[in-house]
This record gives structure tokens, sequence and C-alpha cells, in this order.
């Protein structure tokens, strides 16, 4: 029984041979002669008129593969019978392709032998153009033909064979007539032997021959043993007067109501056994209980495969051989894409860390700007407290100056009322100072709370951070051992930053102590004001001196009656503006 497929295999072969250019297009005088002798071979008429409607829009150039395949389909194949010899018209198409493919006096086989193997070539290659074979194909061929010749099997010389084709992994049907006849089988190997090997395998693979050889057969007639030599294939069972099998003196046909038995030994016969068909039976003996053995569960097999309406037993194999193959590249297949999405997520969560990294970074390099603007303006602070402190000094020492040559300067009135004078300005000044202390004094208060917000805040941030861990851990505790030295990576930057609140925690201690020492200095420059105010209340009322009034209108002042004129009230006015002027500049 024939494919199709297997056909169009052989057709393939000899329609690449004529397309010498090696560009998929055949002229159409080489496809007119190719289809007539396609036709002979198959016993099928030839049509040139269906040749030429088919092809008549390709007058003026060549043929392509692509256009004759529906020629070649429906005008051939589609009326092809199975009565025509399938090695007749193999032997057609390796005649058109074998010599312009391989060097015969290369080989140490035959060319009946290379057919063979192209044969066996075109029966295990894939079903896919160009043609080629699998490595586990030929381990396949190979293994069944070591085993014809009865030598054993060499892995490592398969394994060189396979090395030096590496790069693609399969064998085109030269390459492996090649193999086969220079290359595999060139040492310690009889020729004749692997003819003959060669010879078996493509009998069992091509010809279906399941088994065969010589039994002894009982005669319907005369009921006489005649010695036969008999050949086994999926549906029949075939027997010849000598194994050249020129001479066939019948058939035996299986179907799935045969059935074969066992026989006790009788008439002087041993080894007996019986095949029940639906018109006949056939008694059969065997030489030995082995080769009865053998032939009995041949025979069984071939009916269980008729019941199942499977092919022979080959070409099964051949299709589980495919589908683990298929099944294999599956396989691998999705463990690549498996091992790609491991590695995309891989990827992502190396991103991910990569971003919470960089994060961090950020976080750290605005608390390290943040420390170094708060030191800024904690030094400013400082400078600023400094430069008002020796301003109060020298304010101090101003004033007692002043109260010196006050006390010694009693006596003159108008100098007596300028120092009141100048007292009562820096008296203004002490206020002011005062005041000034009171802003500094709330803008540290604003600076503590700020502080205590940012504390806050990166107390938040790594409780957030100590959450996310948390609920990392819970969510790929699978994945512990391969994100372990992420969590220590984290702990180290979690004690990094708990270490930094420890040192903010330090810092605003110092600037709550800093605080504490400003409301010291405030209160004791209170306490320095009211002391002034003393002195100075009590000055008035010394320094106030009775003389006999005018008739004119009177000023008064915040201490009384005035005692001097409008022209100098308005020169103590412009002083005591330009002095105010000069001091606010300052502050």
């Amino acid at each position: 029984m024939w494919l199709r497929e297997e056909l169009l295999k052989a057709i393939w072969h000899a329609f690449t041979a004529l397309d010498v250019d090696h560009r998929g297009k055949v002229s159409k005088s080489q496809l007119k002669v190719l289809s007539y002798n396609l036709c002979t071979v198959m016993r099928i008429p030839h049509d040139p008129v269906s040749f030429e409607q088919h092809f008549k829009e390709d007058d003026k150039g060549p043929l392509s593969s692509e256009g004759y395949m529906p020629y070649l389909n429906r005008y051939i194949l589609d009326k092809v019978q199975e009565d025509f010899d399938v090695l007749e018209f193999y032997r057609m198409c390796w005649t058109l392709c074998f010599k312009k493919n391989i060097q015969p006096q290369r080989l140490k086989i035959s060319d009946s032998d290379a057919f063979k193997v192209w044969c066996i070539f075109n029966f295990l290659s894939e079903d896919k153009y160009p043609l080629v074979v699998v490595f586990e194909e030929v381990e396949y061929f190979l293994r069944k033909l070591t085993e014809a010749m009865g030598v054993g099997w060499c892995e490592e010389k398969f394994a060189d064979c396979r090395t030096q084709h590496a790069a693609r992994s399969c064998l085109t049907a030269w390459e492996l007539i090649e193999l086969v006849g220079v290359n595999y089988f060139s040492k310690d190997v009889d020729r004749q032997i692997l003819s003959m090997s060669i010879n078996e395998v493509f009998s069992e693979l091509i010809l279906d021959i399941l088994k065969q050889g010589y039994v002894t057969k009982k005669g319907h007639k005369r009921k006489n043993w005649t010695e036969r030599w008999f050949v086994l294939r999926p549906t029949s069972l075939s027997y010849y007067v000598c194994e050249d099998l020129t001479e066939k003196k019948g058939d035996i046909a299986l179907d799935q109501s045969c059935c074969v038995e066992s026989l006790p030994d009788k008439d002087g016969k041993k080894c007996l056994f019986i095949i029940k068909c639906v018109d006949k039976s056939f008694e059969i003996s065997a030489s030995d209980k082995k080769k009865k053995q053998e032939w009995i569960q041949a025979i069984q097999m071939c009916i269980q495969l008729l019941r199942l309406g499977l092919m022979s037993p080959h070409r099964e194999a051949r299709l589980r051989r495919r589908e683990l193959r298929q099944k294999q590249q599956l396989e691998e297949e999705d463990l690549a894409l498996r091992m790609k999405n491991l590695q995309a997520a891989n990827e992502a969560k190396q991103k991910q860390l990569e971003d919470m990294r960089l994060k961090m970074e950020e976080a750290a390099a605005k608390a390290a700007l943040e420390e170094l603007r708060r030191q800024k303006k904690q030094s400013d602070l400082q400078d600023r407290h400094r430069l008002d402190l020796e301003r109060e000094k020298m304010v101090r020492q101003e004033m007692e100056e002043q109260m010196a040559q006050k006390s010694s300067e009693l006596e003159q009135y108008l100098q007596r009322v300028k120092e009141l004078e100048d007292m009562y300005h820096r008296l203004e000044e002490a206020l002011e100072d005062e005041r000034q202390a009171k802003q500094d004094e709330e803008a540290m208060r604003k600076l503590q709370a700020r502080l205590l917000e940012e504390e806050a805040a990166k107390r938040a941030e790594l409780e957030q951070i100590y959450l996310k861990q948390q609920r990392a851990l819970s969510q790929t505790e699978a994945e512990k051992d391969e994100l372990m030295a992420e969590q220590l990576a984290k702990e180290r930057e979690l004690r990094a930053a708990s270490q930094q609140l420890d040192r903010l925690e330090k810092e605003r201690q110092g600037a709550l102590e800093q605080y504490q020492e400003v409301s010291r200095k405030l209160e004791r420059a209170a306490n320095k004001t009211k002391t002034w105010k003393d002195k100075v209340a009590k000055h008035e009322g010394l320094v106030r001196l009775i003389q006999p009034g005018h008739k004119g209108p009177q000023r008064i002042t915040n201490w009384g009656p005035a005692s001097f004129t409008d022209a100098e009230l308005e020169l103590r006015k412009k002083s005591w503006q330009e002095k105010k002027n000069q001091g606010a500049p300052s502050q």
C-alpha cells in the first residue's frame, strides 16, 4: 500500500533534478516528458490536451513547482490505482536524479544499494520540503543496518558522525547515501554483507516484508507437504518456490476474520500451526519451535493491525516517532517560553529592586540635603544670636558710659535732658531687641516643629518600608532563598535609616537646648530692660527742676511740663528720628 506523500517525495527529487538553475522552475517540455513517464509507470492514460490547457498561460517561460503541483494532483495522482509497480515508479524517479547528485565511483556500495538507501530516505524523511531526515531517524536506520549485519552498535562512532553535521542536525538523501556508502561502513565491513543488510532493511521498511523464510505447507488437493519460501506482509502471506521471488505459488489473504492457532504434532510433522481464513485453512510446519512461535506472533500482529485499522508496524512506528519528536519539540518550545517568562519576571524584579534602590538613594540624598540646609540655618541662627549678644553688650557698655557721663553732668539741665533722651532711645532699642528675640524664639519654635514633622515623616517612611518588606516576605515565601540578599540589603538600609533617625533625634535635642539657652538669654534681656525702665523712672523724678514759668503756652512731654523751646524740641525730634532710622537698617 502506497501513500500519496511518499509518491510526492520521489517526484520532488525528479523535479529538483530537472531544475538546473535551482530557481524552482522547470521548462514546459521537460515537465511534459516527466508527466508522460509518470503516467506510463503508474498505468494511467496520458492526456496531452489537458496538459496544454492547464499550462496555456505559461507558454513563454519555465513553469514553477507551484503551477505543476495542481496538475500533478488532479490529472495524475487522483487517477492512480494500487495495481502499479511502486518500485518501478521509484526507479524512474531515481534514474532522473541520482547521476546529478552522487559519484558512483566513490561509493563502496552498488547503484542498486544506493537506490534502496534513497528509498529508505524517502520513507524516513520529514513531510517538509526540501526533504531532509533528522538524526533520530538516521540512528534508527543505522541501528537496523548494523543489527542486520550482525555487528554491535558503536555509540561513539555515531556521535562523531553527528558532530560532523552538527550545524544542521539533519541530512539530505545524497548525504545519507554517502554516509552509508563511503564514511560510516568504510572500515572492516564486507561489501557483500553490507549489500545484504541494506536489502534486508529495504525489504522490511519499503516492501513491508514483516517476516520471510522457508517453511513447509500442506497441500489442499494432494495433501502432500512442500517446502516454500513464505513472505509475510501486513495484508497477505505469499509463498514462492524459492527466495528469489520469481515464481509465486499463491497468496493467503489476511483480514479481520482470520486467526492463527498452534497445532499438536501429527503425521510425523512437528511445530505445526494453522491459519484459518473464511474459505480455507492452511496447515504449516516450521523448522523448530522458535521459528513456529515467531511466525505465529508475526501473523497475529498483522491480523490485530487489520482489526484496529492501522497501517504496517514500521509506518506506525514512524508516526509514533514523529509524534514523539513533535511532542518533545513542543515541550522544548514551552520550556523556552517559560524560561523566557521567568527571565522577564526576573528582569522586572531586578528593575523593581533597582527602582527601589534609586528611591532609597534619592531619599538619602534628600535627607542629606535637608541636613545641610538645617545645619546652615542653625549656623546662621547662631551667628545672628552672636551678633545680637555683641550688639547688646555694646549697648550696655554705651549705656554705662552715658550713665557715668550723666552722673558727672547732673548740674547742667540741658545736658541731663539730652542724656535722658538718649536713655529713652536706648530703651526703645532694647524693646526692639526684645521683640526681635521673641521673633527668633518663634522661628526656633517653628524650626523645632518642622524637625519634629520631618522626624515623623521619616518614621512613617521607615514604617512603610518595613510594611512593604513584610508584605514582600509573606507573598514571596517560596522565593526566600533568592531574595535573602535583598532582605539583608534592606535591613542594612533600615539600620542606616534608624541611625540617621537617632542622629536627627540628637540634633533635635541640641536645637531644643539651644532654644532653652536663647530663652534664658531673652529672659535676662527682659530683666535688664525692666531694670533700665526702673532706673529711668527713678532718674525722671531726680532731674526735674522747678523753674519759674512763663506766660506763653506750656509744652507738655511724657515727663511733664517742658523747660525747652520749640526749636530745641524740633532739634531733639530730628536727632531721635535719625537714630531710629539708623537702628532699623542695622537690625
